[in-house]
């Protein structure tokens, strides 16, 4: 490993911040109600209890999405588990990916202070859409950004993909001198939307877990001090799959959408290896203990930051931020690590810390996904 001392003095840094979702709020608490009531399965009274019972222990209050409800209506197949739908819900996805994307991408830019064309990159992830070209070049002619605009996009990443795609920004920004990354994660989730069923009961987890939501920020090296604000360098990035995890967290796009598999044994993978990537990234900043720097973790779900915290000896405060994302949007898939920045971000502005990162100087992004795929970032506080 390369010290962080003896690397190119260009260092990639966030400038700016943005996130977004759709106007249509889910109450959690009612959600057994709505959502048995427009698949038109209220008659499975077992299994809308059992739903209760997981939408209960979620400590997630809400979820912000697109008004699922018109959509069942509309297009009865995408309500009915294992309806042939695809078509559908790619077609629907066309316009919402690119369209939240945009949302948060406008106030990432605000946020950032410059003009759109001093944007020379775009990078786009997304883990539903499959089309040719993308929502990148939708994103393009949407915001107006100049036609020149180098792109990149990225599909089926999943959850960890807010770090991949960090990943890749830190790369260009360091290799092109004077570049300005847009960096967008839109994560509708109309293609894992799926109606009850008796024989899949992981189905009710993913009906009850995600949400959709849109993150951007704006990354560049050498941020110029007056025009812009460095907010976070992103100093150190690394990838690894979790050895013995194959099949726990599977997403396959079929005829009937994007079939989510989530097994149970997810939190002891995670929580069993994330002490060694969280070692290892803290060698790279030259920080000894794991409550010495922040936390800004993908919300995956409560069993999992529970096991992560116990399991690395975690502060209770360290995962407060990842929390209340959880508890308010719940997770958006790889788009969600942007909202707990910005979370962190104003909490620490509100509360007048001296940095960021809630008064800490280094930081660690880690979001855990597919595969079981890790990606960690190194954050400093500019």
């Amino acid at each position: 490993m390369i010290p962080i001392s003896e690397r190119s003095a260009r260092k990639a840094t966030i400038l700016g911040i943005g996130t977004a979702n759709p106007p249509c709020e889910l109450d959690q608490s009612q959600l057994p109600e709505y959502y048995f009531r427009i698949t038109n399965s209220e008659h499975m009274v077992q299994l809308k209890e059992k739903f209760r019972r997981i939408c209960a222990n979620s400590m997630i209050d809400r979820r912000l999405t697109y008004d699922t409800e018109a959509i069942v209506k509309e297009h009865p197949s995408i309500g009915r588990y294992g309806a042939s739908s695809l078509d559908v819900r790619q077609e629907l996805a066309d316009v919402m990916i690119p369209k939240l994307g945009a949302q948060a991408a406008v106030k990432a830019i605000k946020d950032w202070g410059r003009p759109l064309s001093d944007i020379t990159h775009l990078v786009f992830c997304n883990s539903s859409g499959a089309s040719m070209p993308g929502a990148d070049y939708e994103l393009i002619k949407m915001l107006g950004l100049p036609l020149s605009t180098k792109r990149f996009m990225l599909y089926q990443q999943g959850c960890f993909g807010g770090g991949s795609i960090l990943r890749l920004a830190k790369d260009l920004a360091e290799n092109n001198e004077n570049s300005r990354i847009l960096v967008v994660s839109s994560e509708p989730i109309i293609n894992g939307f799926n109606g009850p069923c008796k024989d899949h009961i992981q189905n009710l987890v993913v009906q009850i877990l995600f949400g959709d939501g849109a993150g951007a920020v704006i990354v560049g090296a050498d941020p110029q001090p007056d025009t812009e604000r460095a907010l976070f360098e992103i100093v150190w990035t690394s990838q690894n799959i979790i050895q013995g995890s194959d099949g726990l967290i599977v997403g396959k796009l079929r005829e009937s959408g994007l079939m989510i598999s989530l097994q149970p044994e997810i939190p002891l993978h995670i929580a069993g290896s994330m002490g060694k990537y969280v070692k290892e990234a803290l060698g790279a900043a030259g920080v000894d203990g794991v409550n010495d720097v922040f936390y800004i973790v993908h919300p995956g779900g409560r069993a999992i930051l529970d096991a992560i915290e116990m399991a690395m000896g975690l502060n209770t405060e360290k995962l407060s931020a990842t929390r209340e994302v959880l508890r308010d949007y719940g997770n958006m898939s790889s788009a969600s690590v942007f909202f707990v920045m910005e979370k962190m971000r104003r909490r620490s502005e509100e509360e007048k810390k001296q940095t960021l990162g809630e008064g800490l100087e280094w930081g660690l992004l880690i979001g855990f996904g597919p595969g079981i795929t890790v990606e960690t970032v190194v954050l400093r506080c500019a």
